[in-house]
């Protein structure tokens, strides 16, 4: 994935924002994800969606909205409709620079603001709420406690997540005066709704409003154990790949699979930016893959692992260098399973002699057969599947050249 930052123009400020584009810059889709209310760009829930979007091809803008995060501009002087009219000049700035974006996400209030700019921009293609409220006045609830000294002197400042805000009058009057229901009614953008029964900030209650306002076709994704925020990583993933998939019925996801990456003449090019953890993109001349590391040491675990890699390696070409010899004896070969595990040993623990001191490198090899083959044939294949030219390229002295590409 590469970012680049933007300053959007609105009015006589800017809005902070960054575009996340997949790591090889090829792009099927732009999206515009707007965050929840008195939240910013940088929230977990919206970085996290947000990359693991980049792979399937989809750039993704996120920003601030007017006076929150890195976007100039006074919060207190901001409602629901400046929110929509930020979301529809991001979207405007997008098409104009780059293409017209064809997929809006929101999260909480950004969900309700998502819906009421897709009224106004002809070219959406898709939209995606996550823990919406029905309407916007939900939001009073959190400023319920000073909501007569708004009304009355005209402005206070509002505790929210900790964090204080300055209210006004026409904030409450601004949302107050929306109906959100009756602008989901008039779309016809396919549109998938994401909510967790757990949310104790926007009921699940929302969830069902929208959806019975909405026009097919409209999908509703569960997140079940999921809090308002997806503030675990692993709910913010499961919705950004349930999104990649639902996605691929409204989109064209695939038109890139015919431009892959240039890999200079070589046989795999392995692609990271540091600012994708460690996530690479692997490519071939035909393909693309993903290599991650297990969340256990750090890593998103959007992918096998290097030497889950390794292991499939040596999985795949001793299958299939069982099956064609058990195809040219004729024999009654079904299936093959190849289990496989690397681990460091020392050569003792092995019973093998080594010259180097400590651990050496082993890889565990089971194999398993379907059909109808007695022990002798089957001795025969365990014999042949050491013989398949990735386990005599692991046991031979390999030579491995390391230089800069210039």
């Amino acid at each position: 994935m590469n970012s680049i930052t933007l300053e959007i123009p609105v009015g006589n400020h800017q809005l902070s924002a960054k575009l996340e584009l997949p790591a090889d810059g090829k792009v099927c889709e732009y999206a515009i994800f707007a965050h929840c209310f008195t939240c910013n760009s940088d929230l977990g829930v919206v970085r996290h969606i947000s990359r693991a979007l980049t792979l399937d091809n989809i750039a993704v803008v996120r920003f601030d909205f007017t006076g929150l995060g890195k976007s100039e501009g006074d919060f207190a002087n901001t409602n629901f409709t400046s929110n929509v009219e930020d979301l529809i000049k991001v979207a405007e700035y997008i098409k104009e620079h780059y293409q017209a974006p064809s997929i809006l996400i929101g999260h909480s209030l950004g969900g309700a603001a998502i819906l009421k700019a897709a009224s106004q921009l002809k070219y959406i293609k898709a939209m995606i709420t996550i823990g919406a409220p029905s309407e916007p006045s939900h939001v009073a609830h959190l400023i319920e406690s000073k909501q007569d000294q708004i009304i009355k002197e005209g402005e206070a400042q509002v505790q929210i997540g900790g964090r204080p805000f300055t209210i006004k009058k026409q904030f409450i009057e601004d949302i107050e005066s929306i109906n959100l229901l009756e602008t989901v009614k008039s779309l016809r953008i396919p549109y998938l709704l994401m909510h967790s029964p757990q949310d104790n900030v926007v009921g699940i209650q929302n969830a069902g409003e929208l959806y019975q306002a909405a026009f097919h076709p409209k999908s509703f994704i569960s997140l079940d154990g999921a809090d308002h925020l997806l503030s675990k990583k692993d709910d913010a993933l499961y919705a950004a790949s349930i999104i990649g998939a639902w996605l691929r019925k409204f989109v064209d996801l695939e038109a890139l699979n015919k431009t892959l990456p240039s890999i200079k003449g070589e046989q795999v090019l392995a692609h990271l930016n540091v600012n994708d953890n460690f996530t690479t993109q692997i490519s071939t001349n035909s393909h693309q893959m993903i290599a991650d590391e297990p969340a256990s040491i750090g890593g998103d675990n959007l992918g096998p692992s290097p030497y889950e890699y390794l292991n499939a390696a040596l999985g795949s070409c001793t299958a299939l260098t069982i099956k064609m010899y058990a195809q040219r004896k004729e024999w009654n070969l079904q299936e093959v399973f190849v289990y496989l595990s690397h681990a460091k040993k020392h050569a003792e623990e092995l019973g093998v002699v080594s010259e180097g001191k400590g651990k050496i490198d082993h890889i565990s090899k089971k194999i398993k057969f379907i059909g109808d083959l007695n022990a002798e044939q089957k001795t025969r294949l365990l014999e042949i599947a050491s013989k398949c030219p990735v386990h005599r390229t692991l046991q031979n002295d390999i030579h491995i050249e390391t230089e800069e590409y210039i």
